[in-house]
């Protein structure tokens, strides 16, 4: 089975190459794509160096799958002009999420939905996907009428030049122009701004949180309100939370059904300290929910603290996880 990774020379790209290998998808030819500045370029899959090719010569290749991570941009460029060919894309920019005639997967939620039609598959934002995968089971036993979230996101999630921007922060230094990749410092900072702001004054990513969330639960009656908090952590998405249930509930029966979701780990020890921590989930594919606790000033609400690995299953690891899912329903040949 051929496999392309479209922008494998990026911070996300090379996530998704070191879960393709952990995850041993059957991978008989593999593909590096980048930028023209980064053809001719060496990359290492499973201990083998590979050279970086063009998006022409990864289309003219007729790969099976075609995993991006290249931007909102390159995707609407190149995504039709692969699935032309018969690949199958999976999307991890905002390109195609809010499209209707495409498919925005969390696999353990709505993976069943997926037809061998699909050729271009959206992957949620990294913020959506640790949400929902809490969220899903809650709102079917319960019914979930309104989510207020507030995310603690790491500088990782904007990019290289954002780790580099922390980097001369931390050893001191004061970066140029041209190095900030936000208006503001990130090191021992607080920016309650993700993204560009929209006309409603609501952020773009917090915006993709109310949006894909509605999707991907197939519920435009939620109510979803965000505010979205880039912080100084290196790694790690965490989030605080407060959902109302249309349906009276239990916490020891949504804790149960925490607990028996595929994907998710439940950390409720608050005697030992023990706690969803980003550090902790690092590296890791789970999504981790403690501090699960009922919000005792409405008659229906849940308190969550929902934390996971924004590279990995917040974007690298779904995305294989669809790869995955595609295969093992036989809607490509492996």
């Amino acid at each position: 089975m051929k496999v392309a990774v479209v922008g494998v020379t990026g911070l996300v790209g090379t996530v998704m190459c070191r879960v393709l290998e952990e995850r041993n998808l059957p991978v008989s030819e593999f593909l590096p794509v980048a930028s023209a500045r980064s053809v001719g370029k060496m990359v290492k899959f499973k201990g083998a160096d590979h050279k970086v090719i063009s998006m022409e010569d990864a289309i003219a290749a007729r790969p099976d799958i075609a995993i991006f991570s290249a931007g909102g941009g390159t995707s609407l460029e190149f995504a039709p002009k692969f699935a032309e060919v018969g690949t199958t894309v999976i999307d991890n920019s905002s390109a195609w999420r809010m499209d209707p005639g495409k498919k925005l997967v969390v696999p353990e939620i709505n993976g069943g939905e997926l037809t061998a039609a699909d050729k271009i598959i959206a992957n949620p934002n990294c913020s959506t996907i640790q949400m929902v995968l809490a969220l899903a089971p809650l709102h079917e036993a319960f019914g979930i009428k309104r989510v207020v979230v507030s995310t603690y996101q790491s500088f990782t999630g904007t990019g290289m030049q954002a780790v580099k921007q922390y980097q001369l922060e931390k050893k001191g230094y004061k970066p140029k122009a041209e190095e900030m990749a936000y208006p503001h410092p990130i090191f021992e900072n607080c920016l309650p701004q993700c993204d560009v702001f929209l006309e409603n004054d609501y952020t773009k990513e917090e915006m993709k949180l109310v949006n894909e969330t509605r999707k991907i639960l197939n519920a435009p009656q939620i109510g979803v309100t965000a505010t979205a908090v880039r912080v100084p952590v290196n790694g790690g998405h965490s989030e605080s939370v407060n959902v109302e249930f249309e349906r009276p509930f239990e916490v020891e029966k949504a804790i149960e059904l925490l607990n028996n979701t595929p994907g998710i780990k439940v950390l409720q020890d608050n005697a030992n300290n023990n706690y969803p921590m980003p550090r902790f989930a690092k590296d890791k594919d789970e999504v981790f929910v403690g501090r699960i606790r009922r919000d005792e000033s409405v008659a229906n609400g849940l308190n969550l603290w929902i934390v996971a690995d924004n590279l990995r299953k917040g974007a690298a690891t779904n995305a294989v996880q669809i790869a995955e899912h595609l295969i093992a329903s036989k809607l490509i040949n492996a």
